[in-house]
């Protein structure tokens, strides 16, 4: 298997979701970045809309192969690599892990999305105070619900059992994007703690936005 690529953009939190799970895997991987800020927008060059007709990152390649979508890519490395399980073996446990991630990719994320922030203020004239309280208040919302459900798992050394999962991955680029976005967090006790818990592990730093941010 020839080595995978990933196209990579160091703020993107799906992209950030799969260095976690690659370093975590220990599968080798090399970057190409996507300069998707606002200005640079190489996402929407015809030559990467080749590679993703979504124009999004992250994708990869591997093999001649172009995979999207970092949900399906994370359960793509699951089944592929060896190395420390990213979904536990009950089926009722992996069920509570698939839920909390997906409450994160597809309840709170999509809407926080560079592009519908930027269509808040191109077309419906959003400035900067509307544009923090809306980012805010989603995750406020998918926080909320998820500190409900995993406040009950204080039992266990991370959220579903004794090493990271699919939610932590999704969980520690959300609670880094509501730090940056200045997000209240004093009420969501138990999703702090364990972001700061992987956060300490090789794996989740080596990933970590300032670990790959361009100089």
């Amino acid at each position: 298997m020839s080595e995978l690529v990933l196209y990579d953009y160091w703020r993107s939190s799906a992209a950030y979701r799969l260095r976690i799970a690659l370093n975590l895997k220990g599968v080798a991987f090399e970057r190409k970045v996507i300069n998707i800020a606002p200005g640079a927008d190489e996402q929407f060059a015809e030559s990467y809309k080749l590679v993703n007709p979504q124009m999004r990152v992250p994708s990869i390649e591997i093999d001649g192969r172009i995979g999207t979508q970092s949900m399906a890519i994370l359960e793509w490395l699951e089944e592929t690599f060896d190395g420390p399980a990213l979904l536990p073996a009950d089926p009722w446990t992996r069920l509570q892990v698939r839920s909390f991630a997906d409450t994160i990719a597809c309840d709170i994320h999509p809407l926080n999305n560079l592009s519908v922030l930027a269509r808040l203020r191109e077309h419906h004239g959003a400035d900067a105070d509307a544009i923090g309280d809306w980012y805010r208040d989603w995750i406020i919302r998918g926080f909320t619900a998820l500190e409900a459900t995993v406040s009950a798992h204080t039992d266990t050394e991370y959220l579903f059992g004794d090493s990271p999962t699919l939610a932590e991955i999704c969980l520690v680029p959300q609670v880094a994007n509501a730090r940056r976005f200045e997000t209240e967090l004093s009420a969501f006790p138990r999703l702090v703690e364990i972001d700061e818990k992987c956060r300490a592990l090789d794996a989740f730093a080596r990933a970590a936005p300032q670990a790959v941010k361009p100089e």
